[in-house]
């Protein structure tokens, strides 16, 4: 690995990683993931369905908004601090990732525990808002270490297998959550349990290195976008395609059951995951390892935008068991390829290395302003502006949208 300002904590990356490593990061992904989407499209509707209160959509929309808003501020603060970690214990220097990345999975272990007991809509609504400070502190700090240590000719591909786990977490969590467990509160449970077997082996097998002696920035979070255009114009389509992909997922439980009006919506919910999977699988790493190849990124972010929108419009159209099914498919492709090619568009706009984690905090406050944004638009448009129809098309329009938005980036191809 080249060495820049005497440390190769802020080298630019050039040995490839091997595939052990992929591995346990793609693990630590998928406990992250199946910590957040798990209780977020199951537990969370499920819990607040069950205390019989009405408008359940306006109160599933404040819950996750507040945790969406929490997010904003404790993504770019845990990647800034990150970034400026100097640790030392028993005499030596450690890493400055490994140790966030811990105290994030502990936190978000506790609420885990706490939303499982949880016996009212305050302490659901505290549980949350306080699991995503460990969830964001674990994002910021997981998402760096693509490009810590990921040569720029190798990201697609690992941001395809570490982009994976974002709808494996919800499959292994969801066939958790109905099958094995039942109920909410167990079910938060072995997801708590789960997120720390996942994520264990990352932080005790992987290599962290210290910051040493190198000199940071000064602590800030402002960020220079005008300096920066195209880092600006990643953040914007981060966060309309994470937006579309709000609008088109936060309700499907309760899509499924009143409007295509299936027998077992949560049973039904989990076949479209299934699927969601299949496709997603099936793209990820391929988009990422093709873009690899081709050197390009951006025609690759362009088509899954197209693809994603003809998912929510068939939704729109025909709001029928069959097409719900073929949609789910294809949005799950589409997405694949985003997640895969879009992190890696990402890492390769990043306006500096001693700020690597800030800055991936910044652009993840986008899908954090997204989730906060989407119950806002949503409900209304669910219950007021034409249903269920016109939130798909809100999906599709908001999703291509979003992936045109990278046609602005002019360093990346």
């Amino acid at each position: 690995m080249a060495v820049t300002h005497g440390t190769p904590a802020l080298a630019e990356p050039v040995v490839p990683v091997r595939r052990t490593w992929i591995g346990l990061l793609f693990a630590a992904n998928l406990g992250l993931w199946m910590a957040y989407y798990t209780p977020l499209q199951i537990l969370l509707p499920e819990q607040i369905e069950d205390l019989g209160i009405a408008h359940k959509e306006l109160w599933l929309g404040i819950v996750t908004g507040i945790g969406a808003i929490v997010a904003v501020v404790v993504n770019p603060l845990a990647g800034a601090l990150s970034d400026r970690t100097r640790p030392r214990f028993f005499g030596r220097r450690w890493g400055r990732r490994h140790i966030w990345t811990a105290g994030g999975a502990l936190v978000l272990f506790l609420m885990l525990l706490v939303l499982a007991v949880a016996p009212n809509l305050f302490w659901i609504t505290v549980g949350w808002a306080l699991a995503n400070v460990g969830i964001n502190i674990m994002l910021a700090t997981l998402t760096s270490a693509v490009p810590d240590r990921v040569p720029v000719a190798q990201r697609g591909l690992v941001s395809g297998w570490i982009g994976m786990p974002v709808a494996l977490g919800l499959v292994v969590g969801a066939i958790l959550v109905t099958t094995v467990v039942t109920t909410p509160s167990p079910g938060y449970l072995i997801i708590a349990i789960g997120l720390l077997l996942l994520v264990a082996p990352f932080l005790l097998r992987t290599p962290d290195d210290p910051l040493g002696d190198a000199p940071v920035p000064k602590f800030t979070l402002r960020l220079d976008l005008r300096g920066n255009p195209d880092f600006a114009w990643a953040w914007v389509t981060r966060f309309l395609v994470m937006l579309g992909n709000a609008l088109g997922t936060l309700y499907l439980l309760y899509f499924l059951s009143d409007e295509v009006k299936v027998a077992d919506p949560e049973t039904d919910l989990l076949y479209l995951i299934l699927l969601y999977t299949v496709g997603m699988v099936g793209t990820a790493m391929l988009g990422g390892w093709l873009s690899d190849r081709a050197g390009k990124r951006k025609i690759f972010v362009v088509w899954s935008g197209v693809v994603i929108a003809v998912a929510a419009v068939l939704l729109a159209i025909r709001p029928t068991w069959p097409v719900a099914m073929v949609a789910a498919l294809l949005f799950g492709a589409g997405f694949g390829v985003y997640l895969a090619v879009d992190t890696a568009v990402v890492t390769q706009v990043l306006p500096a290395a001693a700020d690597r984690a800030k800055d991936i905090g910044v652009i993840n406050i986008a899908p954090s302003v997204s989730q906060a944004l989407g119950p806002v638009l949503a409900a209304p448009v669910v219950a007021f502006l034409g249903g269920y129809p016109m939130l798909f098309v809100l999906t599709a329009v908001t999703s291509l949208a979003g992936a045109l938005a990278v046609l602005r980036i002019r360093s990346v191809r």
